[in-house]
């Protein structure tokens, strides 16, 4: 008899969206996976020391190379100095890197606050370590913490505060204040805090992201983990890294080097090469920005509401003018009838409950949003 550590957990929402899509020839704007081709010149890199022979073990903690030019990056532009030897990881990905996090971390009985909508593997990893998930409710419709609410949800037994921003699927960019509270509430406690940064490089409308490396009272305290999957449209590559003080990233190594013990060898050195082109990642701003405009401009001829989007590559609409149907229910019809996917975005909550948000991915070309939009009009 099996005892699932897992009991009330199933296939990811992403997997049965894309799986429907697959079976119904729709157009898959659900999961969140650019369809662009990788830089050319990142691919020839990654060539380039493939031919040359680096096809072994990396370093446990990352070639050093690629630690070096992350922690480089991240003193010029947020201002906060790491050590690469001592203060940064390279893991396979941020799910990877989030599940080591906590890992490392997370006894039984513990208490991690999450946002909700949150993204859906944190809680799974916070249950497999006995931790015990405290929910907080993002303001709709723009999404806001209540941060009087996160106050009183800490208790002695609060641990880990989970943090992701820009937000998923929200589209939320947490400010400069938003962190500084967050700062000033954990003050003269032990709660440590994982910012969940893999969107970083994706904000609109002159918003500035606002890293927790950034706020030097949080950055003693927090783990920011990142990916480039996201950055540089290579998601099936999993390179990712979290930064955080030594005595973090010292429990992080015991997990991580018993986990995957080390990351693709010829991509790290293709990354650290790479980086030192900065274009490559400021521009990324402006290139979904354009894209953000182009779907929005689209699905005005239809009759979904846009809900504001401030970051990420994720646009999340009302149905509520379309269907009284509940969210999950309306995109699986929408799906097999229509031939779109899209998220709903309750399967983001713990308790589930009627809504009328879906969650659409414009990290795609013009003409399948175009497309996509062109079946959506017929709603």
């Amino acid at each position: 008899m099996i005892h699932s550590k897992l009991p009330n957990t199933g296939t990811t929402i992403f997997s049965i969206m894309t799986q429907l899509a697959n079976e119904h020839k729709a157009i898959n704007l659900s999961q969140g996976f650019p369809e662009f081709q990788a830089f050319p010149e990142l691919g020839r890199l990654v060539k380039q020391y493939i031919d040359a022979g680096f096809n072994q073990y990396a370093p446990m903690h990352g070639v050093k190379e690629l630690r070096e030019q992350i922690c480089s990056k991240i003193q010029k532009h947020y201002k906060k100095a790491y050590n690469p030897d001592t203060e940064i990881v390279i893991t396979s990905g941020a799910t990877q890197a989030l599940y080591t996090a906590i890992t490392a971390f997370i006894h039984k009985g513990d208490e991690v606050i999450i946002f909700e909508p949150a993204y859906d593997s944190y809680v799974p990893v916070i249950e497999l370590n006995g931790g015990i998930p405290v929910f907080i409710k993002l303001n709709a419709p723009n999404f806001s913490v209540n941060w009087t609410e996160v106050r009183a949800a800490i208790t002695e037994k609060t641990k880990m505060i989970i943090v992701n921003n820009p937000h998923n699927p929200t589209g939320v960019v947490f400010s400069k204040e938003d962190l500084s509270i967050l700062s000033k509430i954990v003050s003269n406690t032990d709660i440590i805090i994982i910012s969940d940064e893999v969107y970083e490089h994706i904000t609109f409308d002159g918003i500035q992201h606002i890293s927790a490396s950034s706020i030097p009272e949080l950055a003693e305290r927090t783990i920011v983990i990142t990916s480039f999957g996201k950055t540089f449209h290579t998601t099936g590559w999993k390179v990712g890294y979290c930064v955080a003080p030594e005595e973090l990233i010292k429990e992080i190594k015991k997990v991580h080097q018993y986990l995957v013990f080390s990351v693709n060898t010829p991509v790290q050195y293709a990354l650290a090469e790479f980086l030192k082109d900065e274009s490559s990642f400021l521009g990324l701003s402006t290139f979904y920005e354009e894209k953000r405009n182009y779907f929005a401009k689209l699905i005005g001829e239809t009759r979904f509401k846009l809900i504001q989007n401030q970051g990420t590559f994720f646009q999340l609409v009302d149905i509520s003018t379309i269907t009284d149907e509940d969210d999950y229910s309306f995109a699986i019809r929408m799906t097999k009838e229509y031939g779109v996917a899209s998220i709903p975005l309750s399967v983001f909550y713990s308790q589930k409950e009627k809504m009328s948000l879906i969650r659409f991915c414009f990290a795609k070309h013009n003409e399948t949003l175009e497309r996509g939009v062109e079946r959506l009009i017929k709603l």
